[in-house]
């Protein structure tokens, strides 16, 4: 156990330290804008109001793939795309932290929805973080149509792998890299 989470806190301060926001090489790049709009399709499906709840708003991240792991201590790490009218205009890293009842893994999707111009300039100037007080709603449909707005923000997850048991406390730091 003390493994564990010796791993995981190196794992969570290494990515907060060194880990780059955008991908090093042009195709790099290009396959995660790829593997974003993928996993925009995917929320899609799941709720076809997603698209419309974009259209309304300034941007929003897809983070593709989220790994996310934790026992008492956790971290999770992930890459996505900021888009604005609907096209991708930089690149976003999340690094997470957490600790609290907590046990496993998991590999998610997110989407990040931003309702005012404020909260998204915000990101782009490195002062963004997303508390513990805000809560991501699970993708199914009608979740676009019942999303309420905290801090300019509504935040989506789409579970892909694995499984976490937590009650936690967590904050999530973005940072932005223009494309």
């Amino acid at each position: 156990m003390t493994r564990v989470l010796s791993l995981i806190t190196s794992f969570v301060v290494v990515c907060a330290v060194g880990c780059a926001t955008a991908p090093h090489t042009a195709d790099d790049r290009s396959q995660l804008v790829a593997k974003s709009g993928a996993a925009l399709e995917t929320m899609s499906q799941r709720d076809p109001g997603i698209h419309p709840l974009l259209a309304r708003s300034v941007g929003y991240v897809v983070f593709p793939e989220i790994g996310k792991a934790g026992w008492g201590v956790g971290g999770a790490y992930g890459r996505g795309v900021l888009y604005e009218g609907g096209r991708p205009v930089g690149y976003v890293s999340l690094t997470q932290a957490s600790f609290g009842l907590q046990a496993g893994a998991q590999g998610l999707s997110e989407l990040i929805v931003f309702g005012d111009r404020f909260a998204l300039e915000q990101l782009k100037a490195g002062k963004f973080e997303l508390g513990g007080n805000l809560s991501a709603i699970a993708i199914t449909a009608g979740a676009a149509a019942n999303a309420r707005f905290a801090s300019g923000v509504a935040v989506f997850q789409l579970p892909r792998a694995g499984l976490m048991v937590e009650a936690s406390v967590e904050g999530q730091r973005l940072k932005y890299q223009a494309g």
